[in-house]
């Protein structure tokens, strides 16, 4: 036993350790994208996937005509103005910090004769004076600065955050609206979330991160350490060979293997933590607990007095009926009543990818046109008819497995160009709806445009990097990988309890 647990837990962890190190940095610089928020990196040097091509990667969330006719594209590229025809493209982004991040646009919206964007770091609005976009004091810091959508109602602006509802009058001087709860709350958090803040260290907001940050450079020292552990004695037969002294190696595999068990054994709890955790955040293990509910845990930032944390991704206002709608990650729902009482969920909702709505717009009399990576609906939350916006045919429920995607990955729409409306396929790019063709081929200035840092290793830490050589299959990466360090760790802590404890 002892014997068949050494060999495996040697070569298992060998096989396992590159991905393991690659995960760890990259967690460690996903756990930490405001201050990695100004490094880019090259799309040029990743796999094809990666770069821009007629207008993929949600390079394209939207676009906007303003009062004086001028047309803006908006999305991951930033903005950049254009003509009637989409023909000539200028840059718009003067004024945003350094770093392609700094320019992921939510919304765009014009207010008052002044252009208003909604991004991940806050509020801007655009200088008319000084031709530069500025940035705009907001009452809430951190996290809650990361904004996901604005819209108008009557003479006031409406800016959602992920947890809150900020209302201004004027673009400068804003109210914090916190929204009641629904009518079905039952004070509990989904246990992809719950799992999700635990994997990461948010659960106890910075001291969290710093001690999965830790978990992290744990793992790296494990795996090179116990790589060292198997050189070694190679290294030492060759100096032998040569007559030279191999004392001063000896010592350091004894180090070596001092600390690579005691380090093992002292972090074997949060090893196993983050295995788990991390492998139930992507499919096919998501699966079965996407929709899953668990307790709040106490004194943690799940146990929040607020029911919408983390929760609010899209928001649309109806000025005919005075109704509010709201697409939220537990669903869709309205008020009707200003906020004066709990938030009321629609009986008939189109399907929402658990990734949230990109597109979420007015389309006519009590119609939402909402898209996301479940496909383009056109919706009317009146009567509940919903209609597939791409293919025209009324939408009927049908479970699947596989995937939580569906055929159409839409992340953007826009309706300015001469030709009609044009949907964005993440995957596919543009592509106009009807016969219509002649949508424009990005320009080279716009191609060229990076990726951030905290992307790439988002690419990275959820192996997505690797499907351009073994497809589809690389969903399977990280569930393996997570069962087989459990078998390491479990092993390794056998064979030293059994061995050096005695």
């Amino acid at each position: 036993m002892m014997r068949f647990l050494k060999k495996y837990h040697k070569w298992l962890g060998i096989i396992i350790s590159i991905f393991l190190i690659v995960f760890s940095i990259s967690g460690i610089i996903l756990n930490h994208r405001d201050l990695l928020s100004h490094f880019d990196i090259n799309r040029n040097i990743l796999p094809l996937e990666y770069h821009y091509h007629n207008w993929n990667n949600a390079s394209i969330r939207g676009s906007i005509k303003t009062e004086d006719n001028r047309i803006f594209l908006y999305g991951n590229i930033g903005i950049w103005q254009t003509d009637s025809l989409f023909s000539t493209f200028s840059d718009f982004n003067k004024g945003f910090p350094k770093g392609i991040d700094h320019r992921k646009i939510s919304k765009l919206i014009q207010y008052k004769n002044k252009l208003f964007a909604a991004t991940l770091f806050g509020l801007y609005r655009f200088d008319n004076g000084n031709k530069l976009w500025t940035k705009v004091p907001l009452p809430f810091s951190g996290h809650n600065q990361r904004l996901c959508d604005l819209a108008i109602k009557n003479d006031s602006l409406l800016i959602l955050s992920r947890s809150e509802l900020l209302i201004s009058n004027n673009g400068k001087d804003f109210i914090i609206r916190q929204l009641p709860a629904p009518e079905d709350y039952d004070d509990k958090a989904s246990l992809f979330r719950t799992f999700w803040l635990i994997h990461s260290g948010e659960l106890l907001g910075l001291p969290g991160k710093i001690i999965v940050d830790l978990v992290g450079f744990i793992i790296i020292f494990l795996c090179i350490s116990g790589i060292l552990y198997f050189i070694y004695p190679k290294i030492i037969r060759r100096r032998k060979k040569k007559n030279k002294n191999a004392e001063s190696l000896r010592n350091c595999r004894k180090w070596n293997l001092k600390w690579h068990n005691k380090i093992g054994w002292i972090s074997i709890i949060f090893l196993i933590i983050t295995s788990i955790t991390g492998m139930f955040l992507r499919p096919p293990l998501l699966i079965p607990i996407a929709n899953a509910r668990v307790g709040k845990i106490p004194f943690s930032i799940l146990d929040s007095p607020n029911p919408w944390q983390d929760k609010l991704p899209r928001i649309h206002y109806d000025p005919k009926n005075d109704v509010f709608v709201l697409s939220t990650s537990e669903g869709i729902y309205y008020s009707n009543d200003n906020f004066s009482s709990p938030l009321k969920a629609f009986k008939v909702q189109p399907p929402v990818s658990i990734m949230g709505a990109n597109v979420f717009k007015a389309a006519g009399k009590t119609k939402i046109l909402v898209g996301s990576f479940s496909g383009l609906y056109l919706w009317n939350y009146s009567n509940g008819i919903i209609i597939d916006y791409i293919t025209k045919e009324p939408y009927r429920a049908v479970k699947r497995s596989g995937p939580p995607i569906g055929t159409y990955v839409i992340s953007g729409f826009s309706e300015h160009h001469p030709i009609g409306e044009v949907y964005f396929d993440y995957n596919h790019g543009a592509w106009p709806l009807g016969n219509n063709y002649g949508f424009p081929d990005m320009p080279q200035e716009i191609t060229n445009q990076p990726i951030s840092l905290w992307n790439v290793a988002l690419e990275f830490h959820t192996a997505r990097i690797y499907s351009s050589l073994i497809g589809n299959w690389y969903m399977l990466i990280i569930p393996l990988t997570a069962l087989i360090l459990l078998f390491v760790l479990a092993s390794g802590f056998i064979r030293w309890f059994k061995i050096y404890r005695k």
